[in-house]
This record gives C-alpha cells, sequence and structure tokens, in this order.
C-alpha cells in the first residue's frame, strides 16, 4: 500500500516538474525571442540613424558645387527631401511597398494595398528604415537640376518619388509577391532579383529620373557655348570644403546603407555579413577614386579631388548590390569598373550638353546599373565562378546556364526600373513645363535663388568684416582676375566695370575710386556711395545710386566727402532704362556672374 501511494506520488511529482519545465522552457523561448526583435530593431533603428545623416551629405555636397547665390535653396531643399518624404511614406509609400494583398491576386504581384497610414503595422523599425532609403532616392535628383529648377516642381517629384514610384520598384524587388522578387522557376532555372542594398531599386531609379529632368530642364545659362564650339564653360561651385564634408558624410553613411540592409544581426553568421557588406562597401568606393584619380591625373596633369569624391560614391554605389556576396577581390574589380563607368558617362554627359551639376546621372544610374550585373557576374555562383568550375570539372554546364538565367533577369530588372522611374516622371515633368512651373526665369537663375524665392542671402554682406571700414568713406573692394587677359573684374554690388591690376592696386592705396577710359582723353570714376546695408540684396540694387566724375586728360581723385553726398553728377538706378557696356559685358559672360551685378 505504501510502495504504491510512493510510486504515485513520484508520477505526480514528475508530472509537475515536467510542466514546469515545460512552461520555463516556453517562458525562456518567449524571452530570447523578445530579445532577438528587439536586438533587430535597434540594429535597424541605428543604421537608418546613420543613413539619415546622408541627407546632410547630399546638402552640403550639393552647397558646395553650386555657386554661393544659390546656398539657401539647396540646403531648404535639402530638408524638404526629408519632411515631404516621410509624410509620403507614411500616408501611402510603406502601403504600396509592403502592404499585404491577398494571396495569388495579380495585383500583389505590381502593388501592396493595405496597411495605409501604417495601419496594422508593428514594425516601425522597418518602416524607419525604408523611409530612409526612399529619402535617398528623391534627393538624388536635386543635384542634377540645381540652380535652375523651380521650387514647385522641386516639392512635386520629391512628392511623387518617394510616395510612388520608389515604393512600387519596392514591391516588385523586395516584398513578398512582387514579380521581380518571384523571378522565373523553370526546369532548373530558378531566377530572384538580387540587389541587397538599392542599386536599382534606389540609385538606379533616382539616376535615371536625374538624367530625365536634366534634360528636359536645360543646361544653366552660359554652361556650354555656342553649337558650333563643343567646348563647355565650367561654371564652379563657391566652396570646396563644403562639398567635400558632404563626400565625406557620404562615405560614412553608405558603410550603413549597405551594411544595414541585411537586416538582421541576431542569427549566427549576421555579424559577419554585415562586416563583409561593409568592408566591400568601402573597398568598392576606394578603387574606384584611385582608378579615376589616376586617369584624370594623366589626362589633365591635375589631382582632382570633387571628381574623385564622386568617383568615389559611385564606386560604393555598385557596390550594394552584391556588397553581401561578393568577395574582397570581387569588390575590388567592382569598384575599378564604377571608376570608369562614371568617367565615361561624366564626358558623355558633357558631349550631349546635357547639364548636371553633381554629375548624379553618372554616379548613382551608372553605378547601379553595374551593380546590378556585376552581382550576378563576380558572386560565388556568378557566371565568372561557374565558368570555372565548368571548366575544373566540379560542376556541369547547368550552373553556367542558371548564372546566365540570373544575369538576364537582372538586366530586365535593370531596364523594368528605368522604364518605371522615366515613365512616371515623363509626364509630371511635362505638365509642370506646359504650365510653366518647371524653370526659373533667366533673371532669377541669373540673379540668384537664395534672395528671390527664399529672402534670405546665405552669405550676407553685412556679415562680414572686422568693424574698422565702417568708417572709410569706400568699401574694401572685391574682384577676380580673368585667366585668359589678366584684367581684374571689380565686383560691387550693383557696379562691375574692367579694370587694370596697376589701377586696382593704385586704387586700393588711395582708398579712392577707380578711372575707366571713356575714349578722347575722358576718364570716367565710378563707384558705389549707396549703404550697402540697405541695398545688400538684389533686388534693392535699383535702388541704389552711383557717382560719377569726368575729366579730360587726368585723374582726379574723390574728394574726402560723406556717404551719400554727390560729387559730380548723380545716376539714378531705380530703373533698368540701358544697360552699360561694362553690363552687357558681364551679361554675356555668365561664367564670371555672381548675380550681384543686377
Amino acid at each position: 500500500m505504501v510502495a504504491e501511494l510512493v510510486e504515485a506520488s513520484k508520477d505526480v511529482i514528475i508530472t509537475q516538474l515536467t510542466q514546469q519545465l515545460r512552461s520555463i522552457e516556453e517562458r525562456l523561448s518567449n524571452i530570447e525571442s523578445n530579445e532577438n526583435v528587439n536586438e533587430n530593431a535597434f540594429f535597424m533603428c541605428s543604421m537608418a540613424l546613420i543613413i539619415f545623416l546622408m541627407q546632410c551629405g547630399f546638402a552640403f555636397l550639393e552647397a558646395g558645387a553650386v555657386r554661393s547665390k544659390n546656398t539657401t535653396n539647396i540646403l531648404i531643399k535639402n530638408l524638404l527631401d526629408s519632411c515631404l518624404a516621410v509624410i509620403g511614406y507614411y500616408c501611402i509609400g510603406y502601403a504600396f511597398a509592403y502592404g499585404p494583398g491577398t494571396p495569388g491576386s495579380n495585383w500583389n504581384l505590381f502593388i501592396g494595398y493595405s496597411q495605409f497610414f501604417l495601419s496594422g503595422v508593428d514594425n516601425y523599425s522597418k518602416f524607419f528604415f525604408q523611409y530612409v532609403f526612399a529619402a535617398t532616392s528623391a534627393t538624388i535628383v536635386s543635384g542634377a537640376v540645381a540652380e535652375r529648377c523651380e521650387f514647385a516642381t522641386y516639392i512635386t517629384y520629391c512628392t511623387v518619388i518617394s510616395s510612388f514610384v520608389y515604393p512600387v520598384l519596392t514591391h516588385w524587388g523586395w516584398a513578398e509577391g512582387g514579380w521581380m522578387k518571384n523571378g522565373i522557376q523553370s526546369g532548373n532555372i530558378n531566377t530572384t532579383y538580387i540587389d541587397n542594398a538599392g542599386s536599382g531599386l534606389v540609385h538606379l531609379c533616382g539616376g535615371a529620373i536625374s538624367f530625365l529632368a536634366a534634360y528636359m530642364m536645360g543646361p544653366r545659362h552660359g554652361r556650354f557655348a555656342t553649337e558650333d564650339e563643343e567646348e563647355s564653360i565650367e561654371i564652379k561651385g563657391h566652396s570646396v570644403p563644403f562639398a567635400a564634408l558632404g563626400g565625406f558624410i557620404l562615405m560614412f553613411g553608405f558603410l550603413a546603407f549597405n551594411g544595414g540592409s541585411v537586416a538582421e544581426i541576431v542569427k549566427p553568421g549576421d555579424g559577419p555579413i554585415v562586416a563583409l557588406a561593409m568592408t566591400n562597401t568601402i573597398l568598392s568606393g576606394a578603387f574606384a577614386a584611385l582608378i579615376y584619380l589616376i586617369i584624370h591625373y594623366i589626362w589633365n596633369g591635375k589631382w582632382t579631388l570633387l571628381l574623385t569624391i564622386n568617383a568615389c560614391l559611385a564606386g560604393m554605389v555598385a557596390a550594394c548590390a552584391g556588397c553581401n556576396r561578393i568577395m574582397p577581390w570581387g569588390s575590388a574589380f567592382v569598384g575599378s569598373v564604377a571608376g570608369l563607368i562614371y568617367l565615361g558617362l561624366s564626358k558623355l554627359m558633357l558631349k550631349l550638353k546635357i547639364d548636371d551639376p553633381l554629375d548624379a546621372f553618372a554616379v548613382h544610374a551608372g553605378g547601379g546599373f553595374w551593380g546590378l550585373m556585376a552581382v550576378c557576374i563576380i558572386a560565388p555562383d556568378g557566371v565568372a565562378y561557374s565558368i570555372v568550375n565548368v571548366i575544373n570539372g566540379t560542376k556541369d554546364g547547368s550552373a553556367v546556364a542558371q548564372a546566365f538565367a540570373q544575369l538576364g533577369w537582372n538586366l530586365v530588372c535593370a531596364l523594368a526600373i528605368i522604364i518605371w522611374s522615366v515613365g512616371i516622371m515623363g509626364p509630371v515633368f511635362s505638365f509642370l513645363k506646359i504650365i510653366k512651373k518647371f524653370r526659373v526665369s533667366y533673371e532669377v537663375e541669373t540673379k540668384g535663388l537664395d534672395i528671390y524665392k527664399h529672402g534670405e542671402a546665405a552669405y550676407p554682406l553685412h556679415a562680414y568684416g572686422h568693424g574698422w571700414d565702417e568708417f572709410e568713406h569706400i568699401k574694401a573692394e572685391q574682384g577676380s582676375i580673368d585667366k585668359k587677359s589678366s584684367i581684374v573684374h571689380a565686383r560691387r554690388m550693383s557696379v562691375h566695370q574692367e579694370i587694370s591690376m596697376e589701377e586696382l592696386a593704385e586704387a586700393y592705396q588711395r582708398r579712392s575710386s577707380v578711372a575707366f577710359d571713356l575714349g578722347d582723353n575722358t576718364r570716367r570714376k565710378h563707384s558705389l556711395y549707396a549703404n550697402p546695408k540697405q541695398f545688400e540684396h538684389p533686388e534693392h540694387h535699383h535702388k541704389a545710386k552711383s557717382k560719377t566724375t569726368f575729366t579730360k586728360n587726368k585723374i582726379s581723385p574723390f574728394s574726402s566727402t560723406k556717404i551719400n553726398e554727390t560729387v559730380v553728377e548723380e545716376e539714378d538706378k531705380s530703373s533698368s532704362e540701358a544697360i552699360s557696356s561694362d553690363d552687357e559685358h558681364y551679361r554675356k559672360s555668365p561664367e564670371i556672374n555672381n548675380g550681384w551685378k543686377d
């Protein structure tokens, strides 16, 4: 009897212990699962934060590459890019990209159609990560149309790209059920879209739209010579340090852009893959930069900084597609070819007289397209390895057939990306062109967008100076030396005259105005005497007055008169009735026009 009770008690105890162990096991499993979710979410958000910093990189790169009169315009466009992209992606973009549809529905092959306004979404780290990708795709275009794009056009294309064009492409290539991701399954052939970090979906999309926008908008005034002359006229940016800073920020952001696209960090092997992606990214960029720099030096004898940065970015763009697949030696090859492609496409754009101030097409479209092809060629299961394995006898011909099929499928997907991007944005740009909201007027472009569009000068004149020149009768002269004629172009706020270097030096020593030969032994002295603080902005320059002294056979220096006191003759500039010969010279020479002459 006692033995039976003991046995029964043992069975009960064992059963209870088993249940408790199972309960503990479930709790531990849930804890581990939650920890995995938390770690992945933290990883994704951390990478997204670094990628978001790329908006700052684009802003500084573009701002440094344009003239100072358009700096504020560039900066506010990059700010609005971040704002418009997140609003559009929140409302409809994420739904089009990842909204689940009806299983088996043909619509689900093309576009998502649920979870609008993030309804039913609980994976916010994925939303945030994909949002910064959408913003990147949209901001690529702004560099191609810099210094001449209407603000309404920017708002329109930024919204359309981030809310519709890019999300639909994302659904095709990355969402479950997308036709590009589904690929082809036939016999031994099994293809899918290979693009780890967006060489095609982000960069080829943005680069293709950049080409279309730059072509339809036309070049900046003065960028190219007449049709009879093939030589282009370089319009330099105002700040190499700004552009270099932006380039370094973009290089830093690309490491997270490609490494974060692995999307997980908790499973065995995830960490090494992330490290491989980052290693391949920096290697590809480095080889692209070095190849371009060497070739440029051989051709031009100059060690260029800004173009080398662009080549580096092109190499990183090319690495996006296969950064988690190819070996480091492969990334060196990818980057080297990307540098050559960037060089060729940049020259081609000049040959076609398509003005792309930031080389957005060459960097992003060229690098993106090559990246999609390269991953199918030099990845371990790519064409190159497959051919070698067949030659060695380790694999049969089916491996080569599979590799070429995958290459062909990625090529089809690349063409689909180009057709979709251009096909959607072409009508949008055409409509804006019809209603005359596509490009700013000649006057606004010449004077600069900062004042006319935003009322904020990036570099206000009254913010400069050490204070002592406030007591001087005439402000210090600003000038630039013409490389072709040893002539100094004086840059006053509303008066532009050509003077010799000797006259400028003499005038500076006397702190007086400069004389100009009018013929017939007549000399003219011309200087601005209105308050520079009051008439600092271009739209107020017509209110400024100038004073002119005419003498015969000699130059009479200015007397020490007070500001706003006429010496001999007062000319009212309140109307633009006549354009002087000097103003006409500058109107015909946009490459030396800083926007302040009007």
